[in-house]
């Protein structure tokens, strides 16, 4: 739309002709239909006779006054309303309606299916406070927030500040007048109203007292394991007060579990908002309670990092994001009962942040956000993973101990305000005593990813005469870094492989000799980057190899395990490691694997080496092998067991043949809970291979007539092999803007099918005639999700190649389409190449 994309010379601009803000908003819930009032008081200093804009998207107005004066309504237009004749003090009242949403932007309102009740939440990051009130959008323009809610009395109402006691009004409504905030920016003020259900605790800590609370929907409370949440959230609170040596600065602290989320959470604060797919209404893997503690803490970590210091303008958005991911895992391993949280960043969120950086829509750490749509765009691996990885390099370089410290100064200088990335590095450095604006050069305003491999001779005895750690970087991308590694070595000992020794040195330039291995004798297995300090590829040299094949289970720990497995999968997808090798190394090694996030990680690797690395003259033979594996790994696990529940996820999407899926579901498998879950990932691999018709997706659907029902028998739907299901599903995700976000986003997902070739030929035609303009028209989380999801991928071929490469040169779509049709057409590249040599 028009007026929405804010560009950071807009904001300097607007930044220095306003200062001082406070809002005092009125929210009216109770009106029927689509829209709720809004009311915004916004009080502000100014330059006398200056003008200025504020931002408010999808309003009806009823009046707007500046300091006592009316305005002409038609300073309202393309989402901006413009002001002009400013004075030193100002009041802005802005009085009108605002649009409920359906896409999880702005105040997002949602009816639960199971029993008609309502909720509503607000997710404000990165521009969408605007879609609620009237607000001068920008991070840096910080202020107190006082919010007055409407809504029907028996509703719970929460926000930033502790809940208030409703006032009585009208009929069944009721008013919640909050206290004023702290000093926050636009993008973390909340807003949740609705049926919820709430539980609350107390965490007492060295500051002092913490009010904390859970909510969820009333469908979902036979479900919720409360007494986690708050086991996690104080182990949390007791680590980062202590780390930070400052109490947690916003009082009272809410986790709401809400509906049709689009991403995994949001650092609100007090007011915290998590995808409500966290409360497990089926049996999980450990991993699953790993990865919600993880996102707990990564939320929790944002209070001080993010919320309380705030990065002045959203191209240092990775101080916000990696400093949060790489807090997490820290805070997991140190307070939890994770402690292997880094061997499941390796495994998981460390490969999305190499499949990213090798895009040919790389960019740095520290991105160069020059308006809203790049922001949008640039919230990927790099942004969250990259960064982490970064940041647990620089505490390798610099010391746990000095960079705790340095943060702890960076916190208690810049409470409440903004800040740039060299106010970090130059607290950090102070503490440190190193010289890091070089590190921040190679690291964070660098693209690309480097490789490290070891290059060495042997005597006749097998003794190193030599030992190098070669580093390369691509063609495009050429920086090699300063890197901080350790080199660990493994010997078989009965039938593990154990570390021997251990060697932490630092790497620089192209070669670096290691000069403390030259007489020692070569091991079973040499690994490059052990412990995970730094952010590189590895390749193992050709005898660690062979180990790494013929017994990669043997591995004794966790992380080196995930360090092979990572190069491994880097292999396969650079067309250096047959697929056929990796499907298995995978069946071999997966049946032992401790670390659950691994063990479904290789599942869908090992799928994917098949679907997409494995020529269309071997596929059929690998699949059928890839399904036996995984059947006999399904039928050798534990009753009862996690990897019992991996493989039969797996088995799901394994499957040839409807035979084996049939006796699963009809409950084959000794201590195999078929929990709805469960039998939804059956009944969809049955889908999409074309043997349950609608008839038997509407009965799953009435045994579960509930959101998450609804939201995967539409996947189900859209999996089968048919025209009409594939006409149906491209309609709701394209063309269909009434489509609720998570329903868009499984159907989209189950549109792309490998093996259906014949009813998805049309769509690589209407694909590329789709991106040119669904951005434009349906904004950029619907697009993005079209863009990403519904990409001709599934079954790659060159005639596809050679039509996206057309539609690259020609198309004037926005930036953002064009950025996902070319990472699309990457993995389309990848996949052709890695046929070719299978």
């Amino acid at each position: 739309m028009p007026g929405t994309n804010l560009t950071r010379e807009e904001a300097r601009q607007r930044a220095a002709v306003v200062s001082d803000a406070a809002y005092d908003i009125a929210l009216d819930l109770t009106l029927e239909g689509e829209r709720f009032g809004s009311v915004t008081r916004l009080t502000f200093a100014a330059q006398p006779g200056s003008s200025t804009f504020v931002d408010l998207v999808d309003a009806e107005l009823s009046s707007v006054t500046l300091n006592g004066r009316e305005l002409d309504l038609s300073a309202y237009a393309d989402q901006r309303l413009a002001i002009d004749g400013l004075e030193a003090q100002n009041e802005l009242v802005v009085t009108g309606t605002c649009l409920y949403s359906h896409s999880g932007e702005g105040l997002h309102r949602f009816v639960d299916p199971a029993d008609d009740k309502v909720y509503l939440y607000t997710q404000f990051e990165v521009p969408d406070a605007r879609r609620v009130f009237a607000t001068f959008e920008q991070p840096d323009l910080k202020a107190e927030f006082t919010f007055h809610v409407t809504a029907p009395s028996h509703w719970k109402v929460v926000s930033n500040s502790p809940t208030p006691e409703p006032v009585a009004a009208d009929g069944d409504a009721a008013v919640w007048h909050f206290a004023p905030t702290k000093t926050m920016s636009t993008y973390i003020t909340a807003l949740v109203a609705g049926d919820y259900h709430e539980v609350r605790d107390t965490y007492t800590g060295q500051h002092g007292e913490i009010p904390l609370g859970v909510f969820c929907r009333q469908s979902l409370v036979p479900h919720l394991d409360e007494d986690d949440i708050f086991l996690v959230t104080k182990q949390g609170f007791e680590f980062f007060e202590g780390a930070f040596q400052m109490g947690y600065p916003f009082g009272k602290y809410d986790q709401v579990f809400v509906p049709e989320y689009n991403m995994g959470a949001m650092e609100n604060a007090g007011c915290v908002t998590f995808r409500d797919e966290m409360i497990f209404r089926s049996r999980q893997t450990v991993s699953a309670y790993e990865q919600r503690a993880n996102t707990i803490l990564h939320e929790m970590a944002h209070m001080w990092f993010g919320d309380l210091v705030t990065m002045k303008w959203w191209d240092d958005l990775w101080l916000n994001e990696s400093f949060a991911e790489f807090a997490a895992h820290h805070s997991s391993v140190k307070a939890t009962r994770f402690t292997d949280a880094w061997t499941g960043f390796t495994n998981n969120r460390k490969n999305w942040a190499y499949r990213q950086d090798q895009l040919p829509t790389t960019h740095p750490i520290a991105a160069d956000n020059y308006d809203l749509h790049a922001v949008e765009a640039n919230f990927d691996g790099i942004t969250y993973a990259k960064g982490a990885s970064a940041l647990k390099q620089l505490v390798a370089w610099v010391g746990e101990e000095d960079f705790f410290a340095g943060l702890r100064s960076y916190f208690t200088k810049y409470a409440y305000g903004n800040t740039e990335l060299t106010d970090l590095l130059a607290e950090l450095s102070q503490a440190s005593g190193r010289e890091l604006d070089s590190w921040a050069a190679e690291w964070l305003q660098t693209s690309g990813v480097n490789t490290l491999r070891a290059d060495f001779d042997v005597d006749d005895s097998g003794e190193f005469t030599r030992f190098e750690v070669e580093q390369t970087a691509t063609q495009e991308y050429p920086t090699l870094r300063r890197h901080r590694i350790a080199i660990g070595l493994y010997e078989r000992q009965g039938d593990q492989l154990v570390r021997v020794d251990r060697i932490e040195t630092d790497i620089e330039g192209d070669r670096t000799a290691i000069d403390e291995l030259v007489g020692r004798r070569r091991p079973d297995l040499i690994l490059l980057n052990d412990d995970d300090l730094t952010y590189a590829k590895i390749r193992l040299d050709e005898g660690s190899f062979e180990t790494l094949l013929s017994g990669i289970g043997h591995v004794a720990e966790s992380l080196p395990r995930a360090l092979c497995w990572g190069s491994a999968w880097d292999m396969t997808r650079d067309a250096e490691l047959p697929s056929a090798s990796f499907v298995d190394l995978v069946l071999a090694g997966v049946g032992t694997e401790s670390d659950l996030t691994a063990v479904s990680s290789l599942l869908r690797q090992g799928q994917s080496a098949i679907n997409l690395f494995t020529s269309d003259e071997k596929r059929p033979e690998l699949a059928r092998h890839w399904e036996q594996g995984v059947a006999e790994l399904l039928a050798a696990a534990e009753a009862g067991s996690d990897h019992q529940l991996a493989f039969a996820r797996a088995l799901a999407s394994a499957a040839t043949s409807a035979d084996r899926l049939r006796q699963v579901l009809g409950g084959s498998v000794e201590g195999l809970e078929l929990d709805a879950d469960l039998r939804w990932s059956l009944i969809r691999g049955l889908a999409r291979l074309g043997d349950a018709d609608e008839a038997e997706i509407d009965a799953e659907l009435a045994r579960d007539d509930t959101n998450q029902g609804r939201e995967n028998a539409a996947g189900a739907r859209a999996l089968r092999p048919l025209a009409e299901a594939k006409a149906e599903a491209w309609r709701r995700v394209v063309e269909d803007a009434s489509t609720p976000n998570e329903t868009r986003r499984q159907i989209a997902a189950s549109f792309q099918v490998p093996g259906q070739v014949e009813v998805l030929a049309p769509y690589v035609d209407r694909y590329l005639e789709m991106a040119d303009t669904v951005i434009d028209e349906m904004g950029v989380w619907i697009g993005q999700n079209a863009l990403i999801h519904l990409f001709p991928l599934a079954n790659p071929t060159s005639e596809a190649l050679a039509k996206v490469d057309a539609w690259l040169d020609a198309t004037q779509a926005p930036a953002a389409a064009r950025r996902y049709v070319m990472e699309g057409r990457d993995d389309l590249r990848r996949a052709l190449k890695a046929r070719e040599i299978n």
